[in-house]
């Protein structure tokens, strides 16, 4: 297993910088699993005993059975702990670092991704790209920078959630990174959206959001 010094790792991250020198390389977005059960919900005390865990089948994450502990997992994947019978989502905090948000089981199912990319295919059907690097086909109305509501057990799209004015938004990027509010305006030339909050207005690139329900 690859290691970086702890000061290296993204700012995103909610552990404490103090008491290690290296931990797990960070990727380009998301967070370790064995970051999130060791460093963040203190669940496991070792990489071996993360491990067992994963060998007797006890965690899954987004659906499915879990098989390394550097596993990334990315922004509202749902990891299941099969022995404690409890679920989490990863988000985001209003100060912008990685928060683990306790959920149903039932809701461990589900999940929402941004549309990065679409490609038009035959028969009206579309390719769409996701945020979290899954690939679908659709016969639905989307555009790049909507968002959908996946069902991972039956791997399909549940629902579209376009990227309109008067959308709920998360920001996942930049200097608001975890701030969430409504579209105001969206000024396509420029790439920005202006966003209300409980704060107060500001702009952000388009990049930078992902709409949620």
């Amino acid at each position: 297993m690859s290691h970086s010094k702890i000061n290296a790792t993204p700012k995103t991250w909610p552990i404490p910088r103090k008491g290690k020198t290296f931990i797990v390389n960070p990727k380009s977005t998301g967070i370790p699993l064995i970051v999130i059960m060791r460093d963040i919900l203190n669940l496991v005390g070792t990489r071996k005993e993360l491990k067992r865990i994963i060998h007797e089948k006890n965690i899954t994450v987004s659906g499915k059975e879990v098989y390394d502990e550097k596993k990334n997992i990315e922004l509202f994947d749902t990891i299941s702990l099969k022995p404690l019978k409890k679920s989490y989502r990863l988000t985001f905090d209003e100060k912008g670092k990685y928060s683990l948000e306790e959920i149903k089981d039932s809701d461990a199912l589900s999940k929402i991704s941004k549309i990065v990319n679409k490609k038009t295919l035959k028969k009206k059907k579309s390719q769409i790209n996701l945020f979290d690097g899954r690939n679908y086909l659709t016969d639905q109305k989307v555009s790049v920078n909507d968002s959908v509501l996946i069902d991972l057990k039956g791997h399909s799209i549940k629902k579209v959630l376009p990227f309109k004015e008067k959308a709920n938004v998360l920001v996942i990027g930049g200097k608001h990174t975890g701030k969430i509010g409504t579209v105001e305006k969206i000024n396509n030339e420029l790439k920005m959206a202006e966003i209300k909050t409980k704060q107060g207005k500001f702009n952000v690139l388009i990049k930078q959001l992902m709409v949620t329900e």
